[in-house]
């Protein structure tokens, strides 16, 4: 879309304006201000649908060459002078490349493929989905980060990756990067088969080595400054209570006990067999096992069953499908084609302890019920929005002419003692404040159920509920064959002014290699696999965000 030349009427004078398409209504105000030296806050520039918000997309308004909008508003005591903007507006085409990649909303840069290195590439857009990470790896220091070594320590070479890869939208090649995770694990420099180039890899084994080198090396402290703790212990490591039992009775009548342990993981495990349908299946599988051990009550090997629950959730929670087997005809990793659903939002509760549970039940239904406000107020904003455009265009529209059958006799309502009933109607902005302060006080509520364990570790979730935010997928017979892409969400846009961000549009982010495609939420449902085309094999969920305490700060 070109740009639009209007012209701006204000007390008496006449402005004429060019309007890129890619302008925001603030960055419009900017013009405005330095014609006319009206301060963009005292600006009243009346549009189609209403008053010209700073939000506004300009590209979207419809704006007709030679059409003449309306401005009110005088400059402030002071503000007469003609002020040109604080900052210089600056056009797209006037910016680097690192300026337009850090633009919000500006689509994310690819990956190139250096020879069977998809596995790779998905992994790394994956874990790129995670902005704490980023901005721990910000601060990240090697000891060796003056040393040659740096140049083989992995979460060194991850932080100058990711720093390289958000200043472009060009497809970045990652050198330096796998050079460090083949000196750190020699398994992913194996060649291929033919002796040409290097062999395909696993996507699974690529996260889990990749969380283990950056879990060794970054460090966080807590806020009181006592202690650092691994970044990826914080936020992404779960913790099991598991108990070992015998199952023949007559171990326990010879007085065995069952034996309990606490382990933590990395990622929670989805077993698939013949019988699974449904993520939850596969969970239910991971988290009891069969095991063949000694018995000393039996003095011979025997049966047990460990079972197992989860005593710590943390923000970033990883699902594997345990899609793959080593088939020994074949000397391959085959894949499981089963198809197995997942969803987009996750209630972890059934997996947990009853401890765990009885700290989460509370937040997790109080949540539901504030987002579910959320949404209800949200969709009410909008109907009276659309009725209020169709009545600002009926307005000005030319009077029809009365009907014939009108009566004139006609008389206003009246109550019970003969006087006209007066009905009166509460304004947008005395509507939305009633529901924005009753808001307030379900989130406030929402926060005093938090239990205190859990409000004091910053890396757990707090009402066991997620998100979905990335999927890597595999297309293909076999781990070492196929070809590996990742979905990431689209982050929601954040307010230049106060950085909060706004309201995601639900699509994703496709990484194929150098190639990045945004497609539409549904695509995400196709991928619970089923044959041999694109299936989930990592799932990487968010914990559901509680308010913040300027949410409900009056």
């Amino acid at each position: 879309m070109a740009a639009v030349n209007v012209v701006i009427k204000h007390q008496g004078n006449k402005y004429d304006v060019e309007v890129e398409p890619s302008f925001t209504g603030e960055e419009f105000k900017e013009i405005l201000y330095s014609l006319t030296g009206v301060e963009p806050d005292r600006q009243k520039i009346l549009v189609k649908g209403g008053q010209l918000k700073n939000d506004a997309d300009m590209g979207k308004l419809g704006l007709k060459s030679g059409q003449q909008i309306m401005m009110l508003g005088t400059p402030s005591a002071g503000g007469g002078d003609l002020l040109r903007p604080k900052e210089k507006i600056k056009f797209v085409e006037d910016m680097t490349d690192a300026e337009v990649a850090q633009q919000e909303g500006a689509m994310p840069g690819g990956l190139t493929n250096l020879g069977n290195t998809c596995y790779l590439n998905s992994t790394l857009q994956a874990l790129r989905a995670i902005p704490e990470l980023q901005e721990s790896l910000v601060k990240y220091n090697s000891q060796d980060g003056t040393g040659a070594m740096s140049q083989f320590d992995v979460t060194t070479q991850l932080k100058k990756l990711y720093k390289s890869m958000s200043e472009t939208q060009q497809s970045f090649a990652p050198f330096t990067f796998i050079q460090a995770l083949r000196q750190a694990y020699p398994q992913f420099a194996e060649r291929s088969r033919t002796g040409e180039g290097f062999a395909q890899q696993d996507a699974e084994e690529a996260w889990t080595n990749i969380l283990s080198q950056v879990r060794n090396s970054l460090k966080i402290t807590d806020k009181d400054g006592s202690s650092s703790v691994s970044w990826v212990d914080k936020y992404m490591s779960l913790q099991f209570v598991s108990k070992l039992e015998c199952d023949e009775p007559e171990a326990k009548e010879r007085g065995e006990q069952p034996i309990e342990s606490t382990e933590s993981f990395l990622k929670l495990n989805c077993h698939i067999d013949a019988e699974t349908n449904h993520l939850r299946d596969g969970i239910l599988n991971g988290l009891k096992e069969k095991i063949e051990k000694r018995s000393e009550a039996l003095g011979r090997d025997a049966s047990y069953t460990k079972t197992s629950k989860i005593s710590r959730l943390p923000v970033y929670l990883t699902v594997h499908f345990v899609r793959f087997f080593w088939r020994r005809d074949t000397q391959k990793k085959a894949k499981i084609l089963r198809k197995v659903t997942f969803p987009k939002e996750l209630d972890i509760m059934e997996f947990c302890t009853d401890s765990l549970k009885e700290k989460l039940i509370p937040v997790r239904d109080r949540l539901r019920e504030v987002v579910k406000d959320e949404e209800d107020i949200e969709r009410a904003r909008k109907r009276r929005k659309t009725h209020f455009a169709a009545a600002q265009a009926e307005a000005s529209q030319p009077a029809k002419e009365e009907k014939k059958d009108k009566k004139e006799d006609k008389k206003p309502a009246t109550d019970g003692d003969g006087d006209t009933a007066m009905e009166t109607f509460k304004t947008d902005a005395e509507w939305e404040e009633e529901k924005a302060s009753a808001l307030r006080t379900a989130k406030r509520e929402l926060l005093s159920l938090v239990n205190q364990d859990l409000a004091s570790d910053e890396g757990a979730n707090q009402s066991g509920l997620y998100e979905l935010r990335g999927v890597i997928t595999h297309q293909g017979s076999s781990a070492d064959s196929g070809h590996y892409t990742s979905y990431v969400k689209k982050p929601a846009p954040k307010d230049p002014k106060t950085g909060k961000p706004g309201e995601e549009d639900g699509n994703w982010y496709w990484f194929n290699d150098d190639s990045v495609t945004e497609v539409a939420g549904d695509k995400i449902e196709t991928l619970s696999g089923g044959g041999e085309s694109h299936s989930a094999l990592i799932l990487l969920y968010k914990a559901v965000p509680l308010p913040t305490a300027d949410e409900v700060r009056e």
